[in-house]
């Protein structure tokens, strides 16, 4: 899970790149459903961004449903069946 580079002076903003990033590694099957995601500190250390950067990244993916946050215990990817509603009963 490489990380790529942020570019500050990119017309993106510094957490959509990461946002974007993140995404990225989902689709392609690194972040796996149930599994947590990298921590805010350690998003931080990866991109060398500040901490605000980082959580409004992970913002990002719960807003998008990629994600979600148990508190005090980390943020972790989705499941995309569960996000589409496709493990409801059909009645």
């Amino acid at each position: 899970m490489a990380a790529r580079e942020i570019d500050p002076r990119a017309p993106e903003p510094p957490y959509r790149q990461i946002a974007a990033d993140l995404v990225a590694e989902i689709r392609r099957g690194e972040l796996v459903p149930g599994r947590p995601l990298p921590s805010e500190k350690e998003l931080v250390e990866r991109y060398g961004v500040a901490r605000n950067t980082a959580r409004s990244a992970l913002a990002v993916l719960r807003e998008q449903g990629l994600v979600y946050t148990v508190p005090g215990r980390g943020t972790y990817v989705a499941d995309p069946r569960e996000a589409a509603g496709d493990d409801k009963p059909v009645e």
